[in-house]
């Protein structure tokens, strides 16, 4: 399983899993963020206990890849297959996304 954590303006709001390559997918917001004011990190993710669930990846996440030739280049120096919409999203981890949402890989200390 892979897995991203999920920050809104630098605060963590949950993480996002792959649990199967391309089939399955989770978002689970942090217990500390839904107990706070801050607000839903989409339209489409309203904040809630229990884990989003998808067969696919959730469009929120993969409007955050680049598109088109952008993402033909990238993938084509990086490796990535096109179709792999996490693994892209991984490999732009820790890198400055356009809005408040940002995903970063789990450090493990």
């Amino acid at each position: 399983m892979k897995q991203l954590e999920v920050y809104f303006n630098d605060i963590k709001a949950g993480i996002l899993s792959e649990q199967n390559p391309g089939t399955g997918y989770s978002f689970q917001y942090d217990e500390e963020y839904l107990k706070s004011a801050m607000p839903p990190i989409s339209a489409t993710l309203p904040k809630k206990v229990t884990a989003y669930s998808s067969e696919h990846l959730f469009p929120f996440f993969s409007n955050m890849l680049p598109e088109g030739a952008n993402r033909r280049v990238i993938c084509r120096v990086l490796k990535i297959d096109e179709n792999d919409f996490f693994g892209l999203l991984e490999t732009m981890a820790d890198r400055d996304f356009i809005g408040a949402v940002n995903v970063r890989r789990i450090k493990n200390d």
